[in-house]
């Protein structure tokens, strides 16, 4: 009988640092997700602040791929001035080309 009162005390000294794990667990879990969801409204926050700047910027590549557009047709029609500038471009690494009809 002594024998199984020590198999007793074996399991149930390992019910407490069991459940104190699975506990723990829990908590992590629970925190980390409130962590992930909170997270998560601030980058959809910062992202509709920043979306007037993105807008902004859009308009402005359109217009100057508009200007480079111009630029590079003009050049092909042969305007000096906007060979030259196409060539310093060139020079630069930036190839200008007439808009597409």
């Amino acid at each position: 009988m002594a024998l199984g009162r020590e198999g007793e005390r074996a399991v149930g000294g390992l019910e407490l640092p069991i459940i104190l794990v699975v506990v723990a667990l829990f908590a992590l879990m629970a925190f980390e997700t409130f962590q992930a969801i909170h997270d998560r409204g601030a980058l959809a926050d910062l992202r509709r602040s920043q979306e007037s700047t993105v807008q902004e910027a859009v308009k402005l590549r359109q217009q100057l791929e508009t200007l480079a557009g111009r630029t590079a047709q003009l050049a092909a029609e042969g305007d000096e001035g906007a060979k030259t500038v196409v060539d310093q471009m060139k020079r630069q690494g930036v190839n200008l080309s007439p808009p597409k009809q």
